[in-house]
């Protein structure tokens, strides 16, 4: 099973972005779970959700204190969230930044696998807004292979409608320019 913790702001698309995954991987003929973590927080809040995607039926249903990935869509949350938390010792954090890998190492304190993009760019460009949801689970499945890019255009036809082609270019170019370390 591959659990994955995505860090985020309210407002940010952090939900919506479980919601695809999961969607995506049901698409596949595969089991999944996608669910927020949070309460009464406002937009631009620090918010979590999670996934879980297996080849059979999930049974658990608690918060993943120990993913497999970790995605953050907002760098600011480093120093603000411990976004490495009880992230497995083989596991990899996919965060939206511009800054060098050796940066956020050094920020972190984290020596494990690491997938970085621009997402903010890259959703500014796509989108006209730094929302960047769709943007990161391109570098997340480029990182993670959990699921088809070709599976996410079903769900995303479904959420977004009309402009789900810009954010379908905007996961695109993530998937292609997500560097992996």
């Amino acid at each position: 099973m591959l659990e994955v913790r995505w860090h985020g702001r309210g407002g940010q698309g952090a939900v919506t972005s479980v919601e695809l995954l999961a969607l995506a991987a049901i698409g596949e003929g595969r089991f999944a779970q996608g669910f927020p973590s949070f309460g009464p927080e406002r937009r631009g809040a620090p918010v979590a959700a999670f996934n879980r995607v297996d080849e059979k039926r999930i049974r658990r249903r608690c918060v993943i204190a120990s993913p497999d990935v970790v995605v953050v869509l907002d760098e600011s949350l480093i120093g603000l969230v411990n976004v490495t938390d009880g992230l497995k010792p083989d596991g990899v954090l996919v965060v939206n930044t511009s800054r060098t890998a050796a940066e956020i190492r050094k920020a972190l304190n984290y020596k494990g696998r690491l997938a970085m993009v621009d997402a903010s760019a890259i959703a500014v460009q796509e989108l006209g807004t730094p929302i960047t949801n769709t943007t990161m689970l391109g570098a997340l499945i480029r990182a993670t292979k959990v699921v088809k890019l070709a599976s996410v255009a079903a769900p995303l036809e479904h959420r977004f409608g009309r402009i789900a082609p810009r954010n379908q270019k905007a996961l695109q170019r993530a998937y292609e320019e997500v560097k992996i370390h």
